[in-house]
């Protein structure tokens, strides 16, 4: 059996150590959010948090994951900026993809809260997207950076005294 937080909820999985992430978050939690594209972490599909860094389930055995902490899409609440960026640019064609999306640029934001459109290149290759809506998803990021920097100078009046 193995122990591991997932979007803040303690859970077991009796599936053998081998398991890929994917299949436990999809079939025994219940968590649909998180897809399953390419099954070698070569297309970005099945990107969830692992204790804060963006990873592939799909080749993630669960074995691995004892004591730590998952985040999947659903975790995000549906209240990440990059969620409403992503809206507001109307990112979305099928959406398959997008999930693995917003999980990978949330890294990229979590450590650099101000990214230059070559920094957002880079940080997302390797997530596809059959749709090439790839414009889009590199507005999406740079609106959400650019809203949670005006909200953060909104709170912090004093920081505009420079």
């Amino acid at each position: 059996m193995v122990t591991f937080t997932v979007n803040g909820k303690v859970v077991e999985s009796q599936a053998s150590a081998d398991t890929p992430l994917l299949w436990v978050i999809r079939d025994e939690i219940g968590l649909k959010g998180t897809k399953f594209g390419c099954g070698i972490a070569m297309c970005g599909a099945c990107t969830v948090h692992l204790d804060g860094q963006a990873t592939r389930s799909c080749v993630l055995p669960i074995g691995a994951v004892a004591g730590k902490n998952i985040t999947t899409i659903e975790g995000l609440n549906n209240e990440h900026p990059l969620q409403k960026a992503w809206v507001d640019e109307q990112v979305p064609q099928c959406g398959y993809c997008q999930s693995g999306q917003i999980m990978q640029a949330a890294t990229l934001l979590a450590a650099n809260p101000n990214p230059t459109d070559e920094e957002i290149v880079n940080h997302m290759n390797g997530n596809y997207c059959r749709c090439m809506a790839y414009k889009r998803i590199k507005s999406a990021i740079q609106r959400a950076a650019d809203e949670s920097q005006s909200a953060v100078q909104m709170f912090n009046p004093k920081e505009l005294d420079v």
